[in-house]
């Protein structure tokens, strides 16, 4: 039996959590959900598994999905850990996919905010029949966006 869940948000630890924020406002017209959070102290600590842990970040509210929609929540860890770069085909998260309306010109502003290309952009027919134009990008940080435009 399934309980019963929504959607609440997806979680992106940064290097530089206001950076980051800034770059998906810029780029991608996520909007920010006050306040800003900052969590320490003894139940960070147990929650997270992580002695001394600090917290400190934002969530943004993804574009078109209204006040009520989930957001993306950029935090900074302290301490850190070092990152192993992002791939496509990788075990665990993957990419987080924003729906635009041309995707060369969405790749050319992320690519213009500091991000970088993954691969081309392509147009293939799904299962469905329907049409996508996509492709993959990274935010300044290396996490991997998949930008697609529906036909």
């Amino acid at each position: 039996m399934a309980i019963e869940a929504k959607y609440a948000h997806t979680n992106i630890v940064a290097r530089d959590w206001r950076a980051l924020a800034s770059f998906y406002e810029r780029v991608l017209g996520c909007v920010p959900v006050p306040p800003e959070r900052h969590y320490t102290g003894t139940a960070l600590e147990a929650g997270t598994g992580v002695p001394g842990a600090k917290l400190d970040g934002v969530h943004l509210r993804l574009p078109g999905l209204g006040d009520a929609g989930p957001t993306l929540e950029i935090y900074t860890y302290t301490p850190g850990l070092p990152g192993a770069p992002a791939r496509v085909n990788q075990p665990g998260f993957g990419h987080i996919a924003f729906e635009v309306a041309s995707v060369g010109e969405a790749q050319a502003e992320v690519l213009r905010e500091g991000g970088a290309a993954v691969g081309e952009v392509v147009t293939l027919t799904t299962a469905a029949g329907r049409q996508v134009t996509w492709c993959y990008v990274t935010d300044p940080e290396g996490n991997i966006i998949e930008l697609q435009s529906w036909a």
